[in-house]
């Protein structure tokens, strides 16, 4: 009876740890196929521009990141590998020069052709509940979901003074809610370091709020104003796209995303 246990514990081991390390080594040793290479440098604009060192780095989180996680086609989408490293990508870049899992909670992203409609409750005044659907570019859950509209993911850029990446922002939603909480604080390393954090994002999160109750033009998009998690996601997507003018007008909030991203986005040009 006792070796029948022992045998089945040696099964359990093996099958839940050691062969897939051995599996995810295996992918990691290969060479990184070229034309996947080829729709980084399309897809992902800062892959350009990186030293080779963080492209290596890039590349290795982008074949874990395709080797563990599943892609879904929605509503007739075909998944293709343009789909796919375009997405691991610029979700990995959120990842570099740090000691991090690659999403560990993460197993699947949901990809629908466009923009997706999702159905809320609302509470309206004599706390009436109606469903109404939302259209959405991306939703972050926390059962190990991600879901992305594919026209939004290649629309990403800096419009009317803004940066907007729906990649980048569901995997910042990740990364915050990695610590149990979706709340604007991912996982940090020290008591000290949540409370810079949350001076700083407490105070630029106020300063966006009263920027746009006075009407005025803001660098951080103004759906950060929805709530702190929000707040961190836009203000990633800044990070990622606009750093010259996030250090230039908010450097606190600069410094504490450096801090936690450990790459400096001004070097890649």
């Amino acid at each position: 009876m006792m070796w029948a246990l022992a045998v089945i514990c040696v099964g359990l081991i093996l099958a839940f740890f050691v062969i897939p390390r051995l599996r995810l080594q295996r992918v990691l040793s290969r060479a990184f196929p070229s034309h996947h290479a080829k729709i980084l440098r399309r897809y992902v604009p800062q892959y350009r521009y990186m030293p080779v060192d963080l492209q290596l780095q890039l590349k290795q989180r982008v074949k874990q990141f395709l080797f563990e996680k599943t892609f879904v086609g929605c509503n007739g989408l075909e998944i293709t590998d343009e789909i796919r490293v375009c997405i691991a990508g610029r979700a990995c870049l959120l990842l570099l020069n740090r000691d991090a899992q690659v999403f560990p909670k993460l197993t699947h992203i949901l990809v629908y052709p466009d923009v997706f409609h999702a159905p809320r409750q609302q509470v309206q005044m004599g706390g009436v509940v109606t469903e109404v659907a939302h259209s959405l570019s991306g939703e972050s859950w926390s059962d190990g979901r991600v879901i992305l509209a594919w026209q939004e993911v290649m629309r990403s850029s800096v419009d009317d003074g803004r940066a907007h990446d729906v990649v980048i922002h569901e995997f910042a939603h990740q990364l915050d809610s990695e610590d149990g909480s979706t709340d604007g604080a991912p996982s940090l390393p020290s008591r000290r370091a949540y409370r810079d954090w949350a001076k700083v994002f407490s105070a630029e999160y106020d300063r966006l709020c009263q920027a746009l109750e006075q009407g005025y033009q803001t660098l951080i998009d103004p759906y950060g104003a929805s709530n702190p998690a929000e707040f961190f996601a836009v203000c990633s997507e800044s990070y990622f796209y606009q750093a010259d003018l996030l250090a230039h007008y908010h450097p606190e909030l600069f410094q504490q995303l450096y801090n936690y991203y450990c790459v400096d986005p001004r070097d890649w040009k």
